[in-house]
């Protein structure tokens, strides 16, 4: 069922400030910024072997990670997974019982299609599942 990890989310109080960080030490060449009004965030995504590392900032306090900043600071946020089959997938987990944030995809930071799976169904992670277009996007 799972590909393999698309990316790793980081909760950052300032995206300038820890996307420099990843290019001055790391020689990262992060993506440009990207705002998901939807989801109250701008982040930028910059590439580490074949997965990637998304920078996530809130862009309100009232936002799913605005509320994590709040509550635990910056720091690791969720990992997601690709996936073939998006809608699938979520019909399987939901049948199994697994607790879902987002019972049908919506689209996330590059235009992908995602949906987040509850922590408590997965172990304490918030756990991303992205669908990739067929051309490979």
């Amino acid at each position: 069922m799972l590909k393999k990890i698309y990316h790793l989310g980081y909760a950052v109080e300032d995206l300038a400030a820890a996307t420099r960080f990843y290019k001055e030490n790391f020689g990262a060449s992060p993506g440009e910024p990207e705002e998901v009004e939807e989801q109250g965030i701008v982040a930028t995504m910059f590439e580490v072997g074949e997965s990637k590392i998304e920078l996530v900032q809130p862009t309100r306090s009232d936002s799913p990670v605005g509320k994590f900043l709040a509550k635990r600071g910056e720091g690791f946020h969720h990992v997601a997974y690709e996936v073939d089959d998006l809608v699938g997938t979520l019909k399987k987990l939901k049948e199994s019982g697994v607790e879902l944030i987002d019972e049908e995809p919506r689209i996330g930071v590059g235009g992908v299609r995602m949906a987040f799976l509850h922590p408590r169904g997965a172990a304490g992670v918030l756990t991303e599942l992205v669908e990739l277009s067929k051309d490979g996007d």
